[in-house]
């Protein structure tokens, strides 16, 4: 079992960066969660149906990418429940080639802190190819 130190109020300070993420995503990343999602929108998986309708090729699902972008606030703070609101905008598509994948870049950065609630807004950047995929992407957090 793993145990996790939720980061303390007093330890955060305001233009904190947190650590950066590399994250691959792969069709096969696409397939598994198009089964555990229910989202099997051909787009996410077949290139020909992709390209017909006016894609480059096959794209992550939305809900993925802003999935797998907040996993680098919840491994900071220490506790996936500690997030206690979470929100964006889908600014381009996550593009898949077949042979390589794609990957998002994620930084983030403390926005600001709340001393009364103990609460940080921690804002995201994330870009797959040099291309930002999420604007306005922020979570508030509550520290301990």
């Amino acid at each position: 079992m793993t145990t996790h130190t939720v980061r303390r109020f007093d330890e955060v300070t305001e233009g904190e960066s947190l650590p950066s993420r590399t994250i691959p995503v792969t069709r096969a990343h696409l397939i598994h969660y198009a089964g555990a999602s229910g989202d099997r929108n051909v787009i996410h998986w077949d290139e020909r149906t992709a390209q017909a309708v006016g894609l480059p090729d096959v794209i992550a699902h939305g809900m993925w990418t802003m999935g797998a972008a907040v996993q680098l606030v919840t491994d900071w703070v220490g506790d996936a429940g500690r997030v206690l609101d979470y929100g964006t905008r889908f600014t381009k598509p996550v593009v898949v080639p077949h042979d390589g994948g794609a990957s998002l870049e994620v930084t983030g950065t403390v926005k600001s802190l709340d001393a009364d609630t103990k609460q940080a807004v921690v804002e995201l950047a994330v870009t797959s190819s040099g291309e930002k995929v999420l604007g306005r992407c922020r979570a508030t957090v509550q520290l301990d």
